[in-house]
């Protein structure tokens, strides 16, 4: 009889051939602990929800309910009254859409190519780009206004010119969804393969590096837009009509139309959540399917 080679080792490992398993540290929440948390955050969450909501339907400090104020909106008698709204709307819309260019075109292939070529500089770039966040926006604003004195000399005051001072607010939302789409995967390997096969750049950026970091790109966009529709310092103190600053002006005159476009503005944001959520999960289904 020959001799008997090793044993494998004992244990879970040992019997499935796997790697094994990360040892948790701590102890995992109930059940029960992770449903009360779940109703306490959704409560904290909800009551102002459907407070606004109820107040857009109040008629004056008697408690009934009314949808006057909605019809408030379409009337062609209330137009001039509602007009600030609509154009800070607009321009609001156009500042997320420059902003929207300003991440995609600078934001974006600055943190591809230090993944790709640079990485020991992606400390730096995650610095510089995390830094707005830690200072306050008013603090940011004194450092704007000389800067802005000389672009409204160049480019005028128009609102769009806003989108440069909301793109550096908006760094930090939009710098990590692509940072963590990019540690996701693997663009040096997949980026080196396709050019070995012969694939031209635009080739590997168009149809190997970006469909790969769709999810962080999208998400990074949709936070921009976020934060473009909510931001009212930076409006404020540059004297720019925004979507925020035109509700301040009409909640002065009818507060009650005022929520009906706050609320408006918190279903869209919420709308935007979950097709962030919905193109991860598309996302991962089509991987599994081809998988």
């Amino acid at each position: 009889m020959g001799t008997a080679g090793p044993r494998p080792p004992r244990g879970r490992a040992g019997r499935s051939g796997g790697a094994p398993r990360p040892r948790r540290f701590g102890v995992a929440p109930s059940r029960v602990t992770a449903a009360i948390v779940l109703v306490v955050v959704g409560l904290v969450t909800a009551v102002p929800f459907v407070a606004l909501v109820q107040f857009t339907f109040r008629q004056g400090t008697d408690g009934g309910l009314t949808l006057d104020h909605y019809a408030a909106i379409v009337d062609p008698a209330n137009a001039a009254t509602y007009q600030p709204v609509f154009d800070g709307l607009g321009a609001s819309l156009l500042i997320a859409l420059i902003t929207v260019g300003i991440v995609l075109l600078v934001l974006l292939p600055a943190q591809v190519i230090t993944a790709m070529r640079y990485p020991r500089l992606r400390r730096v770039l995650e610095f510089v780009c995390l830094v707005p966040i830690t200072v306050p926006v008013v603090v940011l604003v004194v450092g704007f206004v000389p800067v802005y004195q000389v672009v409204a000399q160049v480019l005028g005051s128009d609102a769009w010119t806003l989108s440069f001072a909301v793109g550096i607010v908006a760094l930090p939302f939009a710098f990590r969804p692509i940072a963590t789409a990019l540690t996701a995967v693997d663009v040096t390997t997949l980026s080196e393969a396709a050019r070995t096969l012969g694939a031209s750049w635009w080739t590997v950026t168009w149809r190997i590096l970006l469909p790969n970091l769709r999810r962080g790109i999208t998400a990074a966009c949709f936070l921009t837009i976020t934060v473009v529709l909510g931001e009212y310092t930076l409006a404020s103190f540059l004297s720019r009509t925004t979507f925020q600053t035109a509700l301040l002006l009409v909640q002065s005159t009818d507060p009650y139309v005022a929520a009906v476009f706050s609320l408006a503005a918190l279903l869209f944001g919420f709308v935007l959540l979950v097709l962030i959520g919905r193109v991860g999960v598309s996302r991962r289904s089509r991987t599994k399917e081809s998988a």
